[in-house]
């Protein structure tokens, strides 16, 4: 999620930078062009229908919000926000601070907020970031698709620098919530013409659009009128476009550019990611990455059965994989929720995330077999080819199902694919956390409606759940309510949860102060140049 939610590469960067787990070197100066690898957006770059790491990682830096990730911790510090308060947990004021401006040179104001939230969550526009206004008083009305109420009942502009914000029922972690791109605000001018004005988007953060050059580049440049805390370094940022993690590799040994989103899988075995760019210029770390399989069994007849859901599962040797395809560099998962997150619950998964054949064997029969091939769809641009085959062939060997890895071109094509229920069998996905919060893979990914749910999951008791979680009054009693709900997830066994994630990244020799956003990219706004 950088601060899109779903993850187009396998190896995400995470925490503070530097080799192994110490900080990178710093002393670089101000100035100058940093080339950092990239991938192919899914939408134009509009912040209310951004759901992925490629188009998230640009706008992590035009953008400013009400709040800001501490890029160690991954805090909330307040950006915009000059605070958020709360005597309920369910009616929020917002009271933002003057001064802030849009690249156009307008004044960032508290209907720039409202406007943009009711925009995104209005079913007609088609907002894939709509799901994150859910608990919005009026979300229900507004979020039809064929809705006719344009705005939210629970969202109210008080004056120029104050909103406020009503929720259904309380919700304990909203104050976490909106440093997440959804809840950017946008300028007037956006609502002139959305479409265009995502091909040149204007936002508050501390760099500005210049250009983009389709499946090439997107170049953005210093705002000279940020007044925030969180600028950038840089006078210029350029995000390389690849579509194969290999090839961006070798750009960054060839020196064509400074920074890699992921280490591929090749660059893991015998560790060599850790001289290849040059003697300690490599990041490795614990991150907030999932990694799981989703399968569209409200599509695909054969997958209907949570036996032979789980069958496939129980045929996955995780540890092997790990160790041989990654070098030991992930954690095989046990559940549906990262550990670095408050409310974890190891072992959620059972025995079904655990290899036995036999058993898998045994469930298969128990729900019908699976005839034909079964396919696992990987998008081409994220170095998913070796551990894809790798699970296939695990499963081949197993139980005997011809599960065959099938490559799309990019990232943007699989997820336009997802979102027309154009794929059939499996397909992988990652998750990095929007905000710090077990909610957080939960909601948008099996919410019912939510824009991550590409599984078709609608499940009263789940929805119920969660919503009991979000109105607990202590956080015990919450996390306590949505291991629940990850519990619920886990009975009907929707998706099949593979590994935990890891920082992995390297730079060139050309840069320094190269440290990482907690939610998967480098954090090219402090980068310098040496």
């Amino acid at each position: 999620m950088a601060i899109a939610s779903i993850s187009a590469v396998p190896l995400l960067a995470t925490a503070c930078g530097g080799s192994s787990d110490s900080d990178s070197t710093s002393g670089g100066t101000a100035g100058g062009e940093i080339i950092s690898g990239g991938c192919n957006p899914e939408n134009p770059l509009v912040a209310g229908n951004t759901a992925e790491t490629c188009g998230g990682d640009v706008l992590d830096v035009l953008t400013a919000k009400l709040i800001h990730y501490n890029p160690e911790t991954a805090e909330p510090e307040n950006d915009i926000a000059e605070s958020i308060e709360t005597k309920d947990n369910q009616t929020f004021t917002v009271k933002i601070k003057k001064g802030y401006k849009f690249h156009d040179g307008t004044d960032v104001l508290a209907k720039n907020f409202v406007d943009a939230w009711n925009y995104t969550a209005f079913g007609p526009n088609g907002q894939q970031g709509g799901y994150f206004f859910e608990p919005v008083e009026g979300f229900k009305e507004v979020s039809d698709p064929k809705s006719k109420v344009k705005e939210l009942t629970g969202l109210k502009v008080v004056d120029d620098l104050t909103f406020t914000i009503k929720t259904t029922t309380p919700v304990s972690n909203l104050p976490l919530r909106p440093g997440y791109t959804a809840f950017a605000p946008q300028p007037d001018s956006f609502f002139d013409d959305p479409e265009a004005f995502g091909k040149k988007p204007v936002a508050a953060g501390p760099y500005k659009f210049d250009s983009r050059e389709e499946n090439s580049a997107i170049a953005v440049s210093k705002f000279d009128d940020y007044s925030g805390d969180f600028g950038g370094n840089a006078d210029k940022i350029t995000f390389q476009i690849f579509r194969d993690a290999d090839a961006e590799y070798t750009a960054l040994l060839a020196g064509e550019i400074d920074v890699v989103r992921a280490i591929p899988a090749g660059a893991l075995v015998d560790n060599k990611f850790k001289t290849d760019p040059g003697e300690g210029r490599y990041l490795e770390k614990a991150n907030s990455t999932l990694q799981f399989i989703g399968m569209n069994y409200h599509v695909d007849p054969k997958l209907k059965n949570v036996k032979v859901r789980r069958a496939i599962s129980m045929a996955i040797d995780r540890p092997t994989i790990v160790k041989q395809i990654f070098n030991d560099a992930f954690t095989p998962a046990t559940g549906w929720v990262s550990p670095v997150v408050d409310g974890y619950k190891a072992g959620a998964c059972g025995e079904y995330c655990e290899f036995n054949p036999e058993k898998a064997k045994q469930l298969l029969k128990e729900g019908g077999g699976y005839d034909g091939k079964l396919t696992l769809t990987y998008n081409g641009d994220g170095g998913h080819k070796e551990w894809t085959r790798a699970v296939c062939n695990s499963i081949n060997k197993s139980i005997g199902i011809d599960c065959v890895a099938t490559p799309t071109v990019d990232f943007k094509t699989m997820l336009t694919k997802l979102g027309k229920d154009e794929l059939k069998g499996m397909f992988r996905m990652g998750w990095v956390m929007d905000y710090p919060s077990i909610e957080n893979y939960l909601a948008p990914i099996y919410g019912k409606g939510a824009a991550s749910n590409y599984y078709g999951y609608d499940n009263a008791e789940f929805q119920k759940t969660m919503s009991d979680a979000g109105a607990a009054k202590t956080p015990e009693e919450a996390n306590k309510l949505y291991q629940q709900a990850e519990g619920l997830i886990a009975k009907e066994f929707t998706t099949i949860p593979t590994w935990y994630g890891k920082t992995i990244i390297g730079w060139s020799e050309k840069v320094t102060d190269v440290r990482a956003t907690p939610f998967g990219s480098p954090d090219t706004a402090a980068m310098k140049l040496k």
